[in-house]
């Protein structure tokens, strides 16, 4: 997502925050109305949103939060269009429960993917919340890169390949994508340690471009019901250097990408920021 989609739509959720006196005549609380958080998070029914609703009050009470702290049903009136109006049911949101609404959507909707972080992060600065998005984007793109793997490990052991054999085939993909670097090489050059995974250094383009080739190999392995080390070795290098012929058109050399942050170290602190959201958001006033 770029910074102009960012901006747009963090224009768009500012706009439906509201603010209600806190408890006791403390600090006003900002809040959510559930009919406004429908509309710009894509749900066309009202019917589907009340199904995410519930799931999120599910999740609040599985983790053990009192779900009536950060949602509350509420009665608004709605114009008819005629001058009549008519009492709908609504529902009061605390930045928590926008949250956990948000996390039960589906994050391949641009709209519910912002919300994920715009409700995780404190903040109303876009530049924090890119950032908070692009975190996720690597987590999610690392963690379609070892599904891809792991299929392609079941695949290839079901056609004579063992262990040993699927590290060789792996380490040969490599070899061809970081244009004649092995992975221990590669990890030398980036400062990884020799017991760590290599994918765990590597930026989010790197690791796309893994997932394509060995996505390209498991395809062809199948369709071509290829047998053996020999031929699907050949398979997965030509796949790595048909996807680095790629990005080289668009003048890019996967070996010389500089390393990021450890994914493992990524995901205790986005753990840990998640654990804060709670924590931090202040409770719906008493009724």
């Amino acid at each position: 997502m770029d910074r102009r989609s960012i901006e747009q739509h963090k224009s768009v959720f500012d706009s439906i925050t509201q603010y209600v006196g806190g408890n006791d005549g403390g600090e006003r609380v900002e809040v959510w109305f559930a009919r406004d958080l429908q509309n710009v998070l894509g749900y066309a029914r009202w019917e589907n949103f009340l199904v995410a609703i519930q799931r999120a009050v599910d999740s609040c009470n599985t983790l053990g939060v009192n779900a009536d702290d950060h949602f509350r049903e509420v009665t608004k009136m709605v114009n008819l269009g005629s001058g009549a109006k008519r009492e709908v049911t609504d529902y009061m949101l605390t930045r928590y429960a926008c949250y956990l609404i948000a996390q039960n959507g589906d994050p391949k909707k641009e709209e519910i993917a912002f919300a994920q972080s715009y409700f995780a992060l404190q903040t109303r600065k876009a530049e924090l919340i890119e950032e908070r998005l692009n975190q996720l984007s690597r987590l999610e793109t690392r963690e379609k890169l070892r599904t891809a793997e792991k299929l392609l490990s079941q695949n290839i052991f079901e056609r004579g390949v063992d262990e040993k054999g699927y590290g060789r085939i792996r380490s040969k993909g490599d070899t061809a994508l970081f244009g004649g670097n092995t992975t221990e090489e590669m990890k030398r050059r980036l400062g990884v340690k020799p017991n760590r995974p290599l994918a765990n250094f590597l930026p989010t383009l790197t690791i796309a471009a893994k997932n394509l080739a060995t996505e390209m190999t498991n395809y062809n392995v199948d369709n071509k019901d290829l047998q053996g080390e020999g031929s699907i070795t050949r398979e997965h290098i030509q796949n790595n250097q048909s996807v680095r012929e790629m990005l080289g058109q668009r003048g890019i050399k996967p070996e010389e990408l500089p390393a990021a942050e450890d994914i493992q170290k990524l995901v205790r602190c986005v753990a840990k920021d998640e654990k804060k959201i709670e924590q931090s958001t202040p409770k719906l006033p008493k009724k």
